[in-house]
């Protein structure tokens, strides 16, 4: 008897249970049939599908949508890194964004004031290189050992300061190494240095300066049998006179003296590619070191120093193509990995042929170096209405080896159905804070309250100030080849 009771009760029990259920499916069925009645009925049963569909506050509302996207992979052919090939060759097989130009003072000051510009530009073909949207990596040379006896500054500097230097033949070649602390030189060299800034320190053509002026190919050392470079506080003014021809420009130095530290400077290794030479450059970076016999400790660590500066620096002038990208690629992944590096140049594989066996290494190296940005998602609604403001979250990650070092402006984009530009606005955004593998969230909010009912679609780029269009590839899948990332779309609702 009491199972039959209890029989009973479960019974009533699925009863009431199934007129609750039946209830809810009746409400379920009205609420499609009016949800298909409405003009939102399509993006709702999108909303459904994708999850996106919730309640809130026992209303039915529908969430943003979260659009992730996908990094590609491979070399692309960005501003501002790469390879840097010798601006005076004719044909380059390489693509490059980048071009490596350096000028004897003797070249460009053969008498005192008269600057020979002119013939410096058409040497490297400045113009041409203008007009291709490529940019200039400088260094001017005081020092440049060569295979006759020869003088790198002009004869009219040698007599003001009274043959002041030490002419030389050893195994670096044959020149003359100037006394880099003669007052007289200082004063000339400043004045150099502002007639350069003068004219290409101004609107970005000039991207990164390798500081320069003294030592060997003006690389601040000076062969070990001769009088070697002048001490801390000299060399500083020399930094100093870069600083104010060039304001804005990243400037480069060869090693991590006090100073480079101090002010942010970057860094560049003349050996890129050599196992040795790299490592001991490495090690000054992360431990410092000494710079002159009796200047212990002048250089000093900077491990993070990538993190706001740019590293480069030419390819070891001793090692073949064949070593650097073909038997030895691993290593040279590693060393330019190690040092964060941005671009090869001078030197480089810029004779070699796209078919070659080594292109493969060649775009391995092409796709480690340098920034790769891309966008890891964007967080945006599906439907705004009228006179609401459409609030965006881009995220954005960096899947290279360094950040993109300078303040270009971002801007995103609105276009209506037909593809056509409705509205570009600015979104505040620093891309130099993308650092290699972080996630980096900007916010962007605009009213829509002049747009008339419709889908709209939003587009990114990041702006080249020597063009004032898109300039940077994201590292990201893309339909559009203008430069300008599609992101997605909204609708407008009255």
């Amino acid at each position: 008897m009491r199972d039959f009771y209890n029989y009973k009760k479960r019974k009533a029990k699925r009863g009431k249970r199934s007129r609750i259920l039946a209830l809810f499916a009746v409400i379920i069925l009205f609420l499609f049939v009016f949800i298909a009645r409405s003009n939102i009925s399509q993006l709702v049963l999108e909303s459904l599908k994708t999850g996106s569909l919730g309640i809130v506050n026992g209303k039915v509302k529908v969430k943003n949508q979260l659009i992730k996207f996908n990094p590609i992979s491979g070399p692309i052919l960005n501003p501002l890194m790469g390879l840097s090939p010798w601006a005076s060759v004719k044909e380059i097989k390489q693509p490059h964004t980048l071009v490596y130009a350096d000028l004897t003072w003797r070249d460009f000051e053969p008498q005192e004031g008269v600057f020979d510009f002119t013939a410096f530009e058409k040497k490297q073909q400045l113009d041409r290189w203008r007009g291709e949207g490529k940019r200039v990596v400088f260094r001017f040379v005081a020092d440049f050992p060569g295979r006759d006896s020869h003088m790198d500054i002009p004869d009219w500097l040698f007599e003001k300061i009274n043959g002041d230097g030490d002419s030389y033949d050893n195994e670096y070649g044959k020149g003359f190494s100037p006394n880099y602390s003669n007052p007289l030189f200082i004063k000339y060299h400043q004045l150099a240095l502002k007639a350069l800034g003068d004219r290409y320190g101004k609107d970005g053509f000039f991207a990164f300066i390798e500081l320069g002026s003294l030592g060997h190919w003006g690389e601040w050392h000076a062969y070990e049998d001769l009088r070697q470079l002048p001490s801390e506080n000299i060399r500083d003014i020399y930094v100093h006179d870069y600083i104010n021809a060039f304001p804005g420009i990243h400037l480069l130095m060869r090693r991590p003296f006090t100073i480079t530290r101090d002010l942010g400077l970057g860094l560049y290794n003349d050996m890129t590619g050599s196992v040795e030479d790299t490592n001991t450059w490495l090690d000054w970076i992360s431990n410092g070191g000494d710079y002159l016999p009796n200047e212990k400790n002048s250089l000093v660590p900077m491990p993070d120093g990538w993190e706001k500066a740019p590293i480069g620096g030419e390819q070891a002038p001793t090692m073949s193509f064949e070593e650097v990208y073909g038997t030895n690629l691993e290593t040279t992944l590693m060393l330019l990995i190690d040092s964060h590096a941005t671009f090869i140049g001078p030197g480089g594989p810029y004779k070699v042929e796209t078919t070659s066996p080594l292109q493969d290494g060649i775009d391995q190296v092409l796709s480690t170096i340098g920034y790769r940005l891309y966008i890891e998602n964007v967080e945006m609604p599906f439907v705004v209405m009228s006179m609401e403001d459409i609030h965006i979250r881009f995220v954005f990650s960096n899947g290279g080896i360094a950040p993109f070092y300078y303040e270009w402006p971002t801007s995103v984009y609105i276009f209506n159905e037909n593809g056509e530009t409705i509205g570009t606005y600015p979104l505040s955004m620093d891309i130099r804070k993308v650092l290699p593998g972080k996630l980096y969230e900007f916010p962007f909010t605009m009213s829509v309250g002049t747009l008339e009912n419709g889908k709209y679609f939003v587009g990114f780029a990041i702006i080249d100030p020597l063009t004032g269009r898109p300039g940077v590839k994201l590292a990201n899948e893309n339909i559009r080849d203008d430069l300008i990332q599609e992101i997605g779309s909204f609708e407008v609702k009255r």
